[in-house]
């Protein structure tokens, strides 16, 4: 009876769990994308991995879970890419200039009221490429005005965002007249926005996966290689009137980067116990900061005398040493400092964290250094 009954199930712990997660797991949670990038690593990678790895120690509740995480760190093609690889990328491409692409720019909006953030801006002689980048994961649908994230398949929880293609070209708008404030006149048409999503476990219904605006992940690669330029390019763009081609003259990108280089981005405070917040530095009393001046503030702890209660008897108050540097100042070995000061240790710094509604008042004692953007 043991003969007929398992005849080819060798080891003994494997002949209940495999036909469960396998059949059950792999369509529920990937049915669209594993033909668009291994179609046959699934198969052939997961059981030879198995029976090598973990013959007969795994208990049948991690045999669920662990196809899934074996999948995606041995396939190369399941690996989402962040966003510091993509700049790599992006920097690594032949015929774009390092100066052509800006991080994190914020741009006024059409009141010029707030500031809203651009993840990628990138000056092309096609025109000007205003990307935002999303880390989703799940399946994305649309409703109405919305975008709404299944975040995955045995999950019931959906996130919702507001339309990031309508976001974007309201930005791309926004870049238009912020350039034309700096005197670049731009045409509408050379303004291109785009939404860039770094995840393949992004899964898009059909009505999205055509939209041009919508870069996937499985079109990244081609939509980073657009942006090279041969010789060929180069040379018709040099001797071809740019009014024919429809490109942006070599005096409108000049002017474009001049304008993009003076943008700011987001003010960071480093913190003494190595954490950082992003957001607006609103100032500190006890501090006068020129900005188009100042790169970076530095403060130095009051030393050992704060800790001696007998000093604050005798009507010592601790100090905060903070330095000021100059920006564009570093050079190799030294930074050029433009200001110092002293400040008392209980002053606090007012900063707007990113995403907050309200000002947040920073001890200067848990400071380590302020970078400030133009």
């Amino acid at each position: 009876m043991k003969l007929s009954t398992e005849p080819s199930t060798q080891p003994l712990t494997k002949p209940s769990t495999q036909p469960l997660t396998k059949p059950s797991t792999q369509p529920l949670t990937k049915p669209s994308t594993q033909p668009l990038t291994k179609p046959s690593t699934q198969p052939s990678t997961q059981p030879s991995t198995q029976p090598l790895t973990k013959p007969s120690t795994e208990p049948s509740s991690q045999m669920s879970t662990e196809p899934s995480v074996e999948s995606s760190t041995q396939s190369p093609a399941h690996l989402a890419i962040g966003f510091n690889d993509l700049l790599v990328k992006i920097r690594n491409i032949g015929g774009l200039r390092s100066e052509d692409v800006f991080c994190n720019l914020r741009i006024p909006n059409q009141f010029q009221s707030d500031k809203d953030e651009i993840s990628l801006v990138i000056l092309t002689g096609r025109g000007v490429f205003c990307i935002d980048v999303k880390d989703w994961k799940g399946e994305v649908t649309q409703h109405n005005k919305k975008w709404h994230v299944k975040l995955k398949e045995e999950d019931t929880s959906v996130r919702h965002f507001a339309d990031p293609i309508q976001d974007i070209m309201a930005k791309a708008t926004n870049l238009r007249s912020h350039l034309k404030r700096g005197d670049v006149s731009l045409d509408p048409s050379h303004l291109l926005p785009r939404v860039l999503l770094l995840s393949p476990d992004c899964l898009l219904s059909p009505q999205l996966q055509i939209r041009k605006e919508v870069v996937t992940y499985a079109k990244l690669d081609a939509f980073l290689r657009s942006f090279s330029d041969d010789f060929m390019t180069w040379a018709v763009d040099a001797f071809m009137p740019c009014w024919i081609l429809g490109h942006l003259s070599y005096g409108q990108l000049r002017d474009a980067r001049e304008v993009l280089s003076r943008t700011g981005t987001w003010d960071q405070v480093r913190l003494r116990d190595g954490s950082q917040l992003q957001g607006d530095y609103r100032g500190c009393k006890h501090l006068a900061v020129l900005r188009p001046e100042t790169e970076e503030v530095e403060f130095s702890g009051p030393g050992i005398l704060a800790s001696l209660s007998l000093w604050e008897m005798l009507g010592y108050t601790p100090q905060v040493a903070v330095r000021m540097y100059q920006r564009g100042g570093r050079g190799r070995l030294i930074r050029h400092t433009i200001s110092t000061a002293s400040i008392p240790q209980g002053s606090q710094v007012v900063f707007r964290i990113e995403g907050q509604e309200a000002d947040a008042h920073i001890p200067v004692d848990q400071i380590h250094s302020i970078s400030l953007s133009v």
